[in-house]
């Protein structure tokens, strides 16, 4: 009888501890919905999911002119909603052994070439915008190209996303890459998700239609933007217009980095060059794009031509790396070593 009664008050403690901690539960699991954010009722947390704000973290990254477009809501609501956003995910400073410890996770997708990956430490890296410049034939859309393949090899169920602005991809090059590594090219060309992009706005809606791809379930290791600057280049002409075609980079740019950083991806741009007429010695040479695109890429590489059919990768820009550089030739298989 005695051990009984024992029985039981253990079985009502057991009780009283768990009902707080399902209680807390449900607190956040409330907590954790768009609804319960300052200002936001059921249509408009509705309006925000229609435009792609589905979850906090969305929210918390956005700014408040993205939320104010998407909602229609006012300034002061959309500071709320997003403040209140961060608060309830916590994000604030992580020490330098939490970053260690998340940079675990980063995966590097090959080049093919020894002395290529090599330059970037084993390859391009997931999290990060690697940005390769150089003039026409340098071999730019040849590795984006090279990189799809990769991607879906290391991974069957992988898959990469490619912007095409100049209407440069072609599948036949993809089966080529694919065959040399002997990877099954009909299954590496299904990964493959393609979309042209006809002007600067096109493309941007393109990158953001990416995540689309992430939410309906598809393992988005890879997105390429082959060129990142032809339609900016070509829709703002003159220094009148140079404002707001930088405004319009700074803020594609900014969603291809949000994009890498919050699902472990690659983001692989190529650029366009022109050649400085101020420059009198050395390479006269330059990237489209300015300061925009120099500060919001990753790692910078000018690939040039070098003798005999080869090519120059040159890393000009890493936050870890030190400046170098490799040869390279590209053939019928990929990227060789020269």
């Amino acid at each position: 009888m005695q051990q009984l009664q024992a029985l039981r008050k253990v079985e009502k403690f057991k009780l009283r501890k768990e009902v707080p901690r399902t209680m807390a539960s449900k607190k956040q699991d409330r907590e954790a919905r768009i609804e319960d954010l300052p200002g936001i009722g059921a249509a408009t947390a509705e309006k925000l999911r229609l435009a792609g704000f589905d979850n906090l973290m969305s929210i918390a990254v956005a700014t408040p002119g993205e939320i104010i477009d998407a909602a229609g809501i006012t300034e002061a609501t959309a500071r709320k909603a997003i403040r209140a956003a961060r608060d309830n995910l916590e994000m604030g400073f992580q020490s330098g052994i939490d970053l260690m410890k998340k940079r675990e996770g980063i995966e590097k997708i090959s080049t093919g070439s020894k002395n290529f990956d090599t330059l970037l430490a084993g390859g391009v890296e997931t999290g990060a915008i690697t940005e390769c410049f150089g003039p026409y034939g340098s071999g730019k859309t040849q590795i984006a190209h090279l990189l799809a393949v990769q991607t879906i090899a290391k991974d069957p169920e992988a898959v990469a996303v490619y912007i095409d602005t100049e209407n440069t991809f072609r599948p036949n090059r993809i089966k080529q890459f694919a065959e040399a590594i002997s990877v099954d090219p009909e299954k590496v060309l299904q990964n493959i998700k393609v979309a042209r992009a006809f002007n600067s706005d096109h493309q941007m809606l393109l990158a953001e239609k990416a995540e689309e791809l992430i939410k309906q379930g598809l393992k988005v290791k890879l997105i390429v933007v082959d060129s990142l600057t032809a339609h900016f280049r070509a829709e703002f002409v003159g220094r009148g217009t140079l404002a707001e075609r930088q405004q319009k980079l700074n803020k594609h740019m900014h969603t291809l980095s949000k994009l890498a950083d919050m699902h472990n991806l690659a983001v692989y741009v190529t650029n366009q060059v022109m050649a400085k007429p101020d420059m009198f010695f050395g390479d006269p040479t330059e990237a489209i794009g300015g300061h925009i695109v120099a500060h919001n890429s990753t790692y910078r590489i000018y690939l040039r031509r070098g003798k005999k059919g080869t090519r120059v990768a040159k890393l000009v820009d890493a936050p870890d790396l030190a400046d170098d550089e490799c040869i390279f030739k590209i053939t019928e298989k990929g990227i060789e070593d020269a």
